[in-house]
């Protein structure tokens, strides 16, 4: 699906061109994909970009201003970024608001998957606050998505009680947001090359523990679990994408 076309923001408010935190020296933060993680973004300080109204809450990073990382990204009323690129693609979930670029114009509820090579000039009239993933692609996969979930059609999922909206796949990455009634419990498996979710709504659960709306989890490669949501729960869910080194 194509977004409407959007308008550029007043110059004062977009930053220099680049991806990340205007950082000296590289940062570590739950680098490691062999390693399990979770974290409860709402936790987390806002930390500055290079942007004045932009702030993040780093997930994982690898890098310095330049980086593979995951991100809470909320940009204030009026915030924006000069043109810039995305060498390794970028991912986006608007998760509050609605972000713009000279390409459309994303409310919340839409995926964007911006292939490796792309570039654009993200602003936000109104606010917004996503979930951005940098610098993790495949360079041969170029296919640029965008979808809405509020527009897409959902497909029942391998168990009674959920409903699956396919995002993106690409030899054997897979992107999805998975919606879980309540009471409904999955079956045991293994994650080839590990799992990553962020839950939007709701609780979901495993026998590892409760993860509410804002929590963001990382699976290594061949890691086993058992979920399930006794309240039910909305999740964005990415398999298969995680280095085996």
């Amino acid at each position: 699906m194509n977004a409407a076309p959007g308008h550029s923001p007043a110059s004062s408010h977009r930053s220099p061109p680049g991806e990340g935190l205007p950082m000296t020296a590289a940062v570590l933060l739950n680098a490691d994909h062999r390693q399990r993680c979770v974290v409860h973004s709402p936790a987390l300080d806002w930390q500055a970009s290079p942007a004045p109204l932009v702030q993040r809450r780093l997930l994982e990073r690898d890098g310095g201003e330049v980086a593979r990382a995951t991100s809470v990204v909320r940009y204030e009323p009026g915030a924006g970024f000069a043109s810039h690129g995305h060498a390794l693609g970028e991912e986006i979930l608007v998760l509050e608001g609605c972000l713009h670029d000279e390409h459309g114009r994303y409310p919340a509820g839409t995926y964007l998957h911006n292939p490796p090579g792309s570039a654009h000039a993200p602003f936000s009239p109104e606010g917004c606050v996503l979930l951005v993933k940098l610098r993790h692609m495949d360079p041969r996969d170029q296919a640029r998505v965008v979808v809405n979930l509020h527009e897409a059609s959902w497909y029942p999922g391998l168990v009674p009680g959920l409903s699956v909206l396919p995002l993106h796949d690409f030899e054997g990455q897979h992107t999805a947001l998975v919606r879980w009634a309540p009471g409904t419990f999955f079956n045991p498996h293994r994650h080839y090359r590990g799992e990553e979710i962020f839950v939007l709504d709701g609780v979901f659960e495993d026998e590892h523990g409760r993860y509410p709306a804002g929590s963001w989890l990382r699976s290594p490669h061949l890691s086993q679990h058992q979920p399930f949501s006794r309240e039910g729960c909305l999740i964005f869910v990415k398999t298969g994408h995680l280095q085996l080194d």
